[in-house]
């Protein structure tokens, strides 16, 4: 290979091979993308279509200082919570000292937390009249808050500490992986050079996951971005806070969906800096030594670090919320008995479980497409379908429902004409708009996890099994799914988890009389006080506790595996 003319290194998805059988696959694959891109080009439409009479305004008043803050808000989660996250993946996954078998699993639990909840958690329990400041009051005498400082958690600062606290596991999750994958051969081949613990981390392991933090990292901003109800709470006035004061104060529709596409553009840009810096790195995991967690054992002062190092995000992210929600809950058992509260849960369990299936089932479609064609038209369209994350959720659930609107009038339009029977709303007034919006969110986090799990299928396989008579369809069944497993799992229980959290786009896209958990604990909170969904709200995490301890045990099976 010339030094001045490198060779090409194809993408390693991409499969040679070309028969009229994989038409099907490909298909399958361009519908999949259409159905996910067509609420974000009606979102681009609307946006285009008209113009906001108040943009003079926005632009001279609300939107700089929105994105100021919201650039703040992201710099300060990408360092908070990519610090906490990748800190304590090398910890659990390189040393072992007491408790690292608990914290394993343990330092996944905030992914459990709706981040609108814990803010309200973490305000309940900083308050004046809270547990810390009353603490505080008692030990040194103090009688009014005019006596003592302590700083205001609903600040930009208090936004991003509490954002990075629910949303770190994303992190940890992604980095953990790869530094189990990456066994001990590179740490030990270090060591005999000298390197000390630091040195390691900081030029090897850190280096070599950087694909890693960045997906984690990614995906982590861009639910914060979307965030509305946390930020709100705080008095963080974000872009996303101009998204819905422009709509809702002050009536401007087409302002709103510009200033989201406006975002939308702003994360396409740091997600195209973040790949293009990365180009040319290549990372590859052997599979020849299994990997070993915890293989150096930490004593004295170092394994006490480590321990608090590990126990306070865990505190932060799960501990507060869940103390503060189950002291409430306690005094209102009573609501137990609510048959509403019930049939939010069935709600909420249903949706998130048909939504979780439609989209692995979307993803694995859309990611074998490309592994089948290495099409760079259905990269891009891949690309742009995994961007409803970063759209804010009630404006997504109206590039939902131009399309849903507009078939369920032709239908009605049609049925009438022909039959003189009106058919009403098929699509726009029932759950199938609310499972299409979560889908359209939520498919970044499917269609990642599977992205990643074809990376570690070799495309040989594929080729083996076409050479061997094996069509597009067989090799999928006989090949592909058996070793997909552990992925479409991990898919599944990560948009589960994600849904079960929706609210914004629920809230406007819900049919009459229709609760999830999430829109009972909005719709208790707005009527009297926090308090009096803390019983919602706690079911809402106990829900999600069970697939992310899945999710956990299944991503270590899989590294183990690996």
């Amino acid at each position: 290979m010339s030094a001045t003319h490198p060779e090409k290194v194809p993408l390693p998805a991409r499969i040679r091979l070309r028969r009229s059988s994989d038409t099907p696959f490909v298909a399958a694959a361009v519908f999949v993308g259409l159905v996910v891109t067509m609420p974000l080009m009606a979102l681009v439409w609307l946006a285009l279509s008209g113009t906001s009479e108040n943009w003079a305004h926005l632009a001279g008043t609300i939107l700089p200082e929105a994105s100021w803050t919201t650039l703040l808000l992201m710099a300060g989660i990408a360092v908070t919570a990519g610090s906490m996250g990748v800190v304590t993946a090398w910890l659990v996954a390189t040393f072992e000292f007491p408790g690292r078998r608990v914290f394993s699993w343990a330092l996944v639990l905030p992914l459990a937390v709706p981040t609108y909840i814990a803010a309200y958690c973490f305000v309940e329990f900083l308050h004046f009249a809270g547990p810390v400041q009353g603490t505080i009051r008692a030990l040194f005498g103090y009688q009014t808050s005019r006596e003592y400082w302590f700083p205001d958690i609903r600040s930009l600062w208090g936004a991003v500490l509490i954002l990075s606290s629910v949303l770190y596991p994303y992190v940890f999750l992604t980095v953990r992986m790869v530094f189990l994958m990456q066994g001990r051969k590179a740490g030990d081949v270090a060591r005999t050079l000298g390197a000390s613990q630091a040195s390691i981390f900081l030029r090897i392991l850190l280096p070599l996951a950087r694909p890693a933090i960045a997906i984690g990292v990614t995906l982590a901003l861009m639910e914060a971005v979307n965030d509305i109800g946390a930020v709100e709470f705080l008095g963080v006035r974000t872009l996303t806070f101009a998204v819905y004061s422009t709509w809702l104060n002050r009536g401007d529709l087409y302002g709103a969906t510009q200033i989201a596409l406006l975002m939308l553009v702003v994360i396409v840009f740091l997600v195209a800096v973040e790949r293009f810096a990365r180009r040319r790195q290549r990372f590859t995991l052997g599979r020849a030594d299994r990997p070993v967690p915890g293989s150096e054992r930490l004593g004295g002062g170092k394994a006490a670090l480590a321990w608090l190092a590990c126990l306070m995000p865990i505190l932060l992210g799960f501990g507060i919320p869940f103390a503060v929600l189950a002291d409430y809950a306690v005094e209102r058992l009573d609501q137990l008995a609510d048959p509403q509260l019930w049939r939010a849960l069935e709600h909420t369990v249903v949706l998130a479980g048909t939504t979780g299936l439609v989209t692995i089932v979307a993803s694995f479609f859309l990611a074998y497409g490309v592994r089948l064609t290495g099409s760079r038209r259905l990269i891009l369209l891949t690309r742009f379908a995994v961007l409803g994350y970063a759209v804010p959720g009630t404006v997504l659930a109206i590039g939902i429902l131009i399309p849903l609107a507009g078939f369920d009038n032709w239908v009605d339009a049609h049925m009438r004409a022909t039959f003189n029977v009106s058919t009403g709303l098929l699509l726009s007034g029932s759950g199938f708009a609310i499972v299409y919006a979560c889908f359209v969110r939520f498919m970044a986090m499917g269609h990642g996890s599977l992205e990643s799990g074809f990376g570690k299928v070799s495309p040989h396989l594929d080729m083996a099994a076409r050479t061997l008579g094996r069509t597009p369809g067989a090799t999928m069944i006989e090949v592909l799914l058996p070793l997909m497993r552990p992925a479409l799992l991990t898919a599944f229980l990560i948009v589960f988890v994600d849904a079960t959290k929706e609210l914004s786009a629920t809230i406007l896209l819900r049919p009459f009389d229709f609760e999830t958990l999430a829109t009972f604990v909005y719709q208790q909170t707005s009527r009297s006080a926090f308090e009096e969904g803390a019983v919602a709200a706690l079911l809402i995490v106990l829900v999600g506790m069970l697939p992310v301890a899945i999710l956990n045990r299944s991503i270590l099976a899989e590294t183990a595996r690996s």
